[in-house]
């Protein structure tokens, strides 16, 4: 993804619908969106925190908000991101990443979806939200999100998200939940290619690659004939070789008539030595790539980089997972907050880490405002 970091935030905003009756607006909408994504740039994980924020900062808001109100309170904000339509927050968010973020050609976009786990209410029979994103590998940032329905499933709300992005000439990668010939064809109509997991929800699929590469009669000599890549890591005290096989050889159960797009069938073969202990893992992929290992290796290791550089960070780093909010749209409105917070922290292009970046932001407003506007320090 090539970044263009200067792009103003709030232009993108603009357009959102103010959720309060008119006569009960004291606060400019724009000005509790400013306060609250910088709250949560230094660090603010609660309503409260966002206007003990804005009232330690209230001489450095003043050179660039309004707030005719002066600073809102926790009800404020609260009550405000509750009913703030997530459809349209969502949207403008999407709007901002468009301007500030343009696909390279076989750039690898991670989809996935991540639960946020104490937003359930036992009171209300209210299971947690459940978010999938997608995530640009190349720069960390994230491209768009969306809700996954109480009804439903990561299933229903993958193409609902990739309907939203741009992704020519990218490599869309999912887990087995998004091996679905519907969204394999999606990803051919944005015109990209995709890496699909195989696993259980897809057992015939899986039982049939399996074969190809490993238990079928035939396997040796499709993993001899296939292009293989191998790699090695050193960590931690643990030892990692990945052994990548992709192949062209189609079965005939798996014909392009069969799979939208499918030109090869992929393998990985995971060995991790960690304190004496071997232990080998096999997974099987659907792929439009064509069988070069390298390329193929390379997409899914990628992949996996949404679970350690986003999930990970978004439990850690903003605690997102400790979060209880549950009443209307807050939880799902908060996580587009986090998102945005996350996203600009990585456009920084500081070598801090990012529980340094915060805690630069919420010590320093010179720096806070370099991060949020994009702005040279």
């Amino acid at each position: 993804m090539e970044t263009q970091p200067a792009v103003a935030l709030l232009d993108h905003f603009a357009e959102l619908r103010d959720p309060r009756r008119e006569h009960r607006r004291w606060h400019n909408l724009s000005d509790i969106l400013v306060i609250a994504v910088c709250a949560v740039l230094c660090g603010a994980e609660s309503f409260p925190a966002m206007e003990d924020f804005g009232h330690e900062r209230e001489g450095w808001l003043q050179q660039f908000l309004e707030l005719p109100g002066g600073i809102p309170s926790h009800d404020t904000f609260n009550r405000v991101l509750r009913l703030l339509d997530p459809v349209q927050f969502q949207a403008c968010f999407l709007g901002w990443m468009h301007a500030v973020a343009a696909a390279t050609a076989g750039e690898v976009v991670a989809i996935d979806g991540k639960a946020l786990r104490r937003s359930f209410d036992k009171g209300r029979a209210k299971r947690p939200i459940h978010m999938v994103s997608a995530w640009a590998t190349a720069n960390g940032v994230v491209l768009g999100q969306r809700k996954v329905d109480t009804k439903s499933n990561e299933i229903t709300a993958i193409p609902e998200l990739l309907d939203l992005l741009a992704l020519k000439g990218c490599i869309v990668t999912i887990d087995a939940m998004g091996c679905q010939r519907a969204i394999a064809q999606k990803i051919l109509d944005q015109e990209a290619d995709y890496v699909l997991a195989l696993k259980g929800n897809q057992p015939t699929l899986e039982q049939a690659v399996e074969r190809f590469f490993v238990t079928g009669p035939a396997a040796e000599a499709h993993r001899t004939s296939s292009d293989y890549h191998e790699q090695t890591e050193q960590g931690h005290g643990r030892v990692e070789t990945r052994c990548t096989w992709i192949s062209a050889a189609l079965d005939a159960d798996l014909t392009t008539a069969a799979w939208p797009g499918l030109r090869s069938l992929g393998m990985v073969e995971a060995t991790r030595t960690l304190d004496g202990k071997t232990s080998v893992e096999q997974r099987f992929y659907l792929s439009s790539l064509p069988p070069e290992a390298p390329q193929f290796a390379r997409a899914v290791r990628k992949h996996w980089g949404i679970e350690n550089k986003l999930h990970w960070t978004l439990d850690v780093t903003f605690r997102e997972d400790q979060s209880r909010l549950r009443i209307g749209h807050g939880a799902e409105n908060f996580a587009v907050l986090r998102h945005i917070a996350l996203n600009l922290l990585r456009q920084e292009s500081s070598p801090k880490s990012l529980p340094r970046k915060r805690l630069a932001c919420a010590l320093n407003p010179d720096y806070l405002l370099k991060v949020l506007l994009g702005e040279q320090f």
